[in-house]
């Protein structure tokens, strides 16, 4: 889909959605339980869609329930044979990869788009040293054996949703398992994210000093209900926008958890860091109005997710704004350090790109034409850039942001943007 945006700020309130971080590892919390577990979880995007799929696969009951609840009944017993379709979801395929031989099960796990080209070691080397048989050199791998206790080492800067993976699934075995890490964590709050579901979810985990200890033989027990939180990392987009409005008309976006673990709530310091006004409200809701924003340095190693818009507020702000501890974002949906700042460049920013992040000079932008290479963060941090532009913007491939916000566009008019498909 074509999209072509006529420049224009945002300005009012709209909803946070769900956080799919969260929903991943409820869904897969219920489908482990003792019982069924009704979960709130509102709107829902591709990503939460495969999880769902794959759960199904593996026996799990999911019923839709009126305000945007469902009910997940438990997966069955192992067996031989299910096909996993992940889609384009690393998280669904690098959380169920573990579970799927500590349950029993033997099954072929396939995906589409990059997703087939995304790594999976050592996470693969781990399982394969633990009892686990994987044929295929890459997607679709085929599935068997059975995961054994054990001390699992794993660095702690490749994937956060490796160390997940094996959260969720070493409490099943029989007996203690650990992970240690070899390298120190980056995206600590994803990890953080896990232990709480795992906690509300009746899971005991010890942390240690270089990771984790799992008592084994453990069983999931359902809370019975479970509400899932807004998420931050699709806020941002919002948020920020308000930083590059009008003076005087903020953007607020509400049901957003202040103490949430989720990484990417550190968008209101960080705004904060550029100059913008923000405002924390009692009402769950952040309000964020723009002011003389000024260029920062950011390190990104725990909010990857976060580098496209916060390139975006740096092609608004004063001076150079340098992203670095940023080279895990060439290996998700695109190539996201240099797709972003080919999208940039594409509008008149001055980005350069470098080996672990990305140098701005801030300017005003001009506007033009934007390939956002099937990344739903791409399209979404692009539209925002399409507010600080003289000239339309087009957007190839905006359809991308299904993925993970497919209101994002009814969001964006709703607050003033001005969109129209060609």
């Amino acid at each position: 889909m074509k999209l072509k945006i006529t420049p224009h700020p945002l300005a009012g309130r709209v909803e946070a959605v769900v956080s799919k971080s969260d929903v991943h590892r409820a869904m897969i919390g219920a489908a482990l339980c003792d019982r069924p577990t009704v979960l709130k979880v509102g709107t829902t995007n591709q990503d939460i869609e495969a999880t769902a799929s794959c759960l199904r696969a593996l026996g799990a009951q999911i019923e839709a329930l009126p305000d945007g609840c469902c009910r997940i009944l438990p997966v069955g017993s192992g067996a031989v044979g299910p096909l996993l379709d992940c889609r384009e979801s690393g998280s669904t395929l690098r959380f169920l990869l573990p579970l799927l031989p500590a349950l029993g099960y033997g099954a072929t796990v396939t995906g589409t788009g990059r997703l087939p080209q995304r790594p999976l070691s050592p996470l693969r080397e781990e399982l394969e040293a633990h009892g686990v048989v994987i044929e295929g050199k890459g997607l679709p791998l085929h599935i068997s054996g059975r995961l054994l206790p054990g001390c699992y080492c794993l660095p702690g800067n490749v994937s956060s949703q490796y160390i997940t993976g094996l959260l969720f699934a070493l409490p099943l075995l029989p007996e203690d398992s650990s992970i240690r890490l070899t390298s120190p964590l980056e995206s600590a709050g994803y990890v953080e994210m896990t232990l709480q579901t795992l906690s509300r979810f009746g899971v005991a985990v010890h942390q240690r000093e270089n990771g984790w200890d799992i008592p084994g033989g453990q069983k999931y027990r359902s809370p019975g209900q479970l509400a899932c939180e807004g998420d931050w990392s699709n806020a941002a987009f919002f948020l920020a926008a308000g930083a590059l409005g009008k003076e005087g008309e903020p953007v607020a976006v509400a049901g957003l958890n202040a103490a949430s673990v989720q990484g990417d709530r550190a968008i209101v310091s960080l705004l904060r860091q550029f100059g913008a006004r923000v405002e924390e409200r009692p009402d769950k809701a952040v309000s964020v109005g723009r002011q003389r924003l000024s260029g920062i340095e950011i390190n990104a190693a725990d909010i990857p997710d976060l580098v496209p818009i916060l390139a975006v507020c740096g092609c608004a702000a004063q001076g150079s704004t340098r992203i670095f501890n940023a080279a895990r974002l060439r290996l998700k949906e695109s190539d996201r350090l240099h797709t972003v700042a080919a999208a940039l460049q594409a509008l008149g920013g001055k980005v350069q790109e470098l080996p672990d992040g990305l140098l701005i000079e801030g300017g005003s932008l001009r506007g033009g034409r934007v390939d956002c290479a099937n990344d739903h963060r791409i399209v979404m941090s692009m539209a925002v850039a399409a507010c600080l532009c003289r000239e339309t913007v087009v957007l190839d491939g905006a359809e991308a942001c299904r993925k993970s916000y497919p209101t994002f566009f009814d969001d964006y008019q709703s607050l003033g943007g001005k969109t129209d498909v060609l």
